[in-house]
C-alpha cells in the first residue's frame, strides 16, 4: 500500500539565480506482517498522508540532487526509521522544465515546460536486501522523415500492407534501464548520456542520417548503442508505439502529392517492445 501522485515543487536559491524541480512521487510499502489485512489490527500501518508528509520533509531537507538519488532517500528513510517495512518502493518522474534563455543568455529565475522527454526513476528495497535502483524516459516522441523502410515480410492471403523502401518513421519511446544494486553513480550524467544515445542511434550522422529496415531494428540499434556506451547500464527495455503516415490522394483536386502532405493513421498502431542484458 501506499500514496501515489504525490506532487510538489522544490525551489533551490543560489544567490539571485534560482532553480526548480518538480516531480511527482509514488511511494508504497509492504509491512512485515499482513494483521491489518486479516485482523483490522492497524497498529502497524504508517497511514499514506504521514507517507506523503514523510516524503515532503525529505524534500526540504536534503533537495533533489537527482530523480535517483531522491528515490534512494526515501528508500533508505522507511528502512531505517521503521522496523516493521519490510519492502519499500518509491517512483520518481519529472515535470519537464528547462531555463529560459533570452538571446542566448540563461534567465535567473524563468522557465519553460518542455514536452521533450519525462525522465523518471525507481528505487526499492527489501529488507536485508541490496537497493535496486532503475531509470528512464517516456513520452519521447521522434520523426525521421527518411532512411526508413520495411520490405522482405511474411506474406500470405491476409497481407495487405505494400512493401516500402522509403517512409516516415515516428513513433513514442518508453525506456528503462537497470543499474543492478546501488551505487555511487552520476544519475544526472549517465541519464544525459542515454538520452543522447538514443537520439544519436534514431537519428543517425547529423549529414546522412542511417537507414533503418524495420522499428525493430531501430530499437535494438538504441540499445546495442547505450550498453556499449554507459557501462553502468545492466539490463535496458525500449517500448516503440508506432505513429503512421498515410499520403493524401489529391487527385481529384487536380494536384499529385509526392508525400508532400500525409495525415496521421489513429488507431490502430503498431509496437514493439524488448528487453536486453549483459551477459552475467
Amino acid at each position: 500500500y501506499g500514496k501515489n501522485t504525490i506532487k510538489f515543487l522544490r525551489l533551490h536559491k543560489e544567490g539571485k539565480k534560482q532553480f526548480v524541480k518538480e516531480v511527482e512521487v509514488c511511494a508504497h510499502l509492504r509491512l512485515t506482517s499482513p494483521q491489518e489485512y486479516l485482523d483490522g489490527n492497524n497498529s502497524l500501518v504508517i497511514p499514506t498522508d504521514t507517507i506523503k508528509n514523510i516524503v515532503l520533509v525529505l524534500a526540504k531537507k536534503n533537495g533533489i540532487p537527482s530523480l535517483e538519488q531522491f528515490a534512494i532517500d526515501i528508500c533508505n528513510h522507511f528502512m531505517t526509521t521503521f522496523c516493521q517495512v519490510a519492502y519499500v518502493k518509491a517512483y520518481v518522474q519529472e515535470v519537464p522544465w528547462q531555463r529560459l534563455h533570452e538571446d542566448g543568455v540563461p534567465h535567473i529565475h524563468s522557465f519553460i515546460c518542455v514536452p521533450d522527454g519525462i525522465r523518471f526513476c525507481e528505487a526499492e528495497q527489501c529488507r536485508n536486501g541490496p537497493l535496486i535502483v532503475f531509470a528512464g524516459i517516456k513520452d519521447l516522441k521522434l520523426m525521421k522523415t527518411t532512411q526508413s523502410g520495411f520490405e522482405g515480410f511474411y506474406k500470405n492471403e491476409h497481407t495487405t500492407l505494400p512493401e516500402r523502401h522509403d517512409r516516415i518513421l515516428c513513433g513514442e519511446f518508453f525506456c528503462k534501464w537497470s543499474y543492478g544494486e546501488r551505487k555511487d553513480f552520476d544519475f544526472n550524467c549517465i541519464w544525459k548520456k542515454i538520452r543522447e544515445c538514443i537520439l544519436e542511434s534514431f537519428a543517425g550522422p547529423p549529414d546522412c542520417g542511417e537507414y533503418s529496415p524495420s522499428y525493430q531494428k531501430t530499437v535494438n540499434c538504441i540499445q546495442m548503442h547505450v550498453l556499449s556506451r554507459v557501462p553502468q547500464v545492466q539490463v535496458i527495455e525500449v517500448v516503440l508505439n508506432n505513429t503512421f503516415y498515410n499520403v493524401v490522394d489529391m487527385k481529384n483536386l487536380g494536384l499529385t502529392n509526392d508525400k508532400e502532405v500525409l495525415v496521421p493513421v489513429e488507431t490502430p498502431y503498431g509496437s514493439c517492445t524488448c528487453t536486453l542484458g549483459r551477459k552475467s
